[in-house]
């Protein structure tokens, strides 16, 4: 466990422009590493550190398996790669995504929760939906520091909202504050931390890639009749607040992210069923045609009532599509 300050940043939407912000006013000697997540999309090139190593003094770099962690340096996750640190060492997981994302803001967080303690700080910058808060939860659990990006101030309010909604947080601050902030808590002496507990170290490794079995699921989490929108396998409810999900291949949805799955899986299910009702409309209209052709009235009124029918079926599935829409 090191015994010293160590700062996490996640963000997503917006989140690049706030950290080329910080990252000029930072200290040259800043006495702890910062380690640093954005969603990206799983073929990203990385280059966030390339683009933040010329912003600012710090040396800042994609971090690499195995790599020896060092303060006054900036480790930034690469595209679909869980960044963890584990005892000082960066580790870099093919673990199931979290909240859509791997990288995943959340996997960062309970980490450096394990490794640093009450030196552990939190961050939480602006981005869509709310990976990081259940992270934030973690590293206050552990007598860290938690601080949120104030979201009158941010492109995509929702991640620093949802951190904002799942504890209390220390410190909501604005952009342009962030950096003096930063050097002051990290020349803050740690106070009192708390036991990592069976649940924690789990999650980190299930991030790691580890083995998600049905025992190691059932540890953490209660099975739920829902299904994971990735893999269509059992839901379980983890068992500590904030409300999230895990499923038996460890996929993982904070309960807001697993909403907005279901809705987007709803409203496809809704389209495809007006397609396939509408298809059969047309093919019934055309039967119709053909037995009037052949003199087959009772089968043309037959196919007609039949493709009325599926009109109107349609009519109800079209208004339903709508509706999902606003």
């Amino acid at each position: 466990m090191q015994k010293q300050r160590a700062i996490a940043i996640g963000g997503s939407t917006g989140s690049l422009s706030v950290l080329k912000e910080i990252m000029p006013s930072l200290p040259e000697n800043l006495p702890a590493p910062i380690f640093v997540v954005v969603h990206v999309g799983a073929h990203g090139r990385n280059l966030i550190a390339d683009i933040l190593d010329d912003a600012g003094p710090l040396h800042v770099s994609t971090a690499l398996e195995g790599e020896e962690v060092e303060s006054g340096c900036v480790y930034v996750a690469p595209a679909d790669r869980h960044l963890l640190v584990i005892d000082g060492v960066i580790r870099l997981g093919r673990g199931p995504r979290e909240n859509l994302a791997r990288p995943a803001v959340d996997a960062l967080f309970r980490s450096v929760a394990a490794s640093y303690g009450s030196g552990a700080v939190g961050l939480v910058l602006t981005g869509n939906l709310n990976d990081g808060a259940a992270g934030l939860v973690t590293i206050k659990q552990r007598g860290g520091v938690s601080v949120v990006q104030n979201p009158a101030d941010s492109v995509a309010p929702d991640m620093p909202l949802g951190a904002l909604e799942s504890t209390e947080v220390d410190y909501c601050t604005p952009p342009n504050d962030l950096a003096d902030l930063i050097t002051m808590l990290v020349n803050q002496p740690l106070g009192p931390e708390h036991a990592i507990d069976r649940a924690l170290e789990l999650e980190i490794d299930i991030a790691l890639g580890g083995p998600c079995l049905t025992e190691t699921v059932e540890q953490i989490a209660d099975v739920v009749p829902l299904s994971c929108p990735a893999c269509n396998g059992t839901l379980s409810q983890l068992k500590e607040p904030p409300l999230r999900y895990r499923c038996q291949v460890g996929h993982a949805y904070s309960a807001k992210a697993l909403a907005d799955q279901h809705e987007g899986s709803l409203d496809e299910a809704v389209r495809v069923a007006l397609r396939i009702v509408e298809e059969r409309a047309v093919l019934a209209e055309r039967m119709a045609r053909d037995a009037k052709e052949a003199s087959r009235m009772r089968t043309h009124q037959d196919f007609l009532t039949k493709a009325a029918e599926l009109r109107q079926s349609a009519e109800v599935l079209r208004a339903a599509a709508l509706r999902l829409m606003r």
